[in-house]
């Protein structure tokens, strides 16, 4: 698969030349189609955004076995995903870190009843990202390149802006909510610097089980390609003695409105988290653009989730209709916002 036609053709012909069969294919459709191919078994689904949408549930709907990293599958289309899951007796297991480590924690049987099995919460941990100890008064001041630099985990640019401002953690805690049958109040997120302990899932009789491990991300994808085998991930071993220590603290809400403003739309339910992920996707890009500064990421957001009706979701459609309004919704937003801009400097210069 080649994200663009011309590089595609390119591609594809030079590997005539060579004498090689290999099918080059271009664009969503030819990747829903191969997601859903009689001879794949196995999936995964790691699109960064709603973009990965469509393929993942293609893949879910041909029944396949999809190894989940898109989150926004979730977050997105909760309702009409999980649905497929189920009527196309799909299965679904978690490559987030976070949502891997609860998989691993929960029984081995877990038919997705947490009271069934015992379990009282779920605790996503979070790094807190590059800034959990900046005093707020120079958040304004934050650069795209800082905001990039985490300190644990090396990620793409939207995904670790994300993290920087814990909408990645929010998004999270929807994603939980639908991979695990959670009410919003069942999960809970707490910062744990060191990203060694990548999750944990508290009993009633008080036990809480972790799963530990160095921050690289081939762990929970060969765990997951190996389900229910475990293989060798070519990863380090996790050293405890030279960790020396780990360290914990509960989230600071004025330092990461979007926690709240995620737990909101989880609230609201519908279309409202379609709105959520829109309206940061489109908030993002303008703070990579230098649009938009980092402080007013969780403001344009507000924003949206107050503007934007909430729908119900029937399908995909749906899902892509909220999306589209949110999106207008917050270029709006962004456009009057730089007018607004340019009238103060012009009033200053003046």
């Amino acid at each position: 698969m080649v994200g663009e036609a011309g590089r595609a053709e390119l591609l594809s012909s030079r590997l005539r030349a060579a004498g090689s069969a290999t099918e080059v294919r271009c664009g969503e459709q030819a990747l829903e189609q191969v997601a859903a191919l009689s001879q794949v078994d196995t999936v995964m689904a790691a699109i960064v955004g709603i973009a990965g949408l469509r393929a993942a549930f293609a893949a879910v709907q041909a029944g396949k076995r999809v190894l989940l990293a898109n989150k926004e599958a979730l977050v997105t289309a909760g309702p009409v995903f999980m649905g497929a899951v189920r009527s196309r007796s799909a299965t679904l297991i978690p490559i987030d870190s976070e949502h891997n480590a609860v998989f691993q924690a929960l029984p081995a049987d877990f038919g997705g009843d947490l009271t069934a099995a015992g379990v009282r919460r779920i605790l996503l941990t979070a790094s807190g990202g590059p800034f959990r100890d900046m005093p707020l008064e120079r958040l304004p001041q934050v650069s795209p390149e800082q905001a990039c630099a985490h300190p644990n985990w090396v990620m793409g640019r939207k995904i670790s802006v994300d993290s920087a401002t814990m909408m990645n953690k929010g998004l999270e805690i929807i994603e939980a909510s639908w991979l695990f049958n959670a009410a919003e109040g069942q999960i809970k997120v707490i910062i744990h610097p060191e990203s060694v302990i990548h999750s944990l899932v508290e009993y009633i009789d008080g036990s809480v089980l972790a799963q530990l491990g160095n921050p690289d991300m081939r762990t929970p994808i060969a765990f997951a390609l190996g389900y229910p085998q475990r293989i060798e991930a070519g990863v380090n071993y996790l050293d405890l003695a030279a960790v020396g220590r780990l360290n914990f603290a509960e989230p600071d809400h004025a330092r990461f409105p979007c926690l709240g403003l995620a737990r909101e739309a989880l609230r609201a339910g519908g279309s409202a988290p379609a709105v959520l992920n829109a309206a940061n996707e489109a908030a993002v890009s303008a703070f990579l653009e230098s649009r938009l500064r980092f402080d007013q990421i969780p403001v344009l957001i507000e924003h949206a989730l107050a503007a934007v009706a909430v729908a119900q979701l029937r399908d995909l459609e749906d899902v892509f209709s909220a999306d589209r309004r949110a999106r207008d919704c917050a270029e709006t937003w962004l456009a009057r916002h730089a007018a607004l801009a340019d009238e103060r400097s012009l009033r200053v210069s003046a």
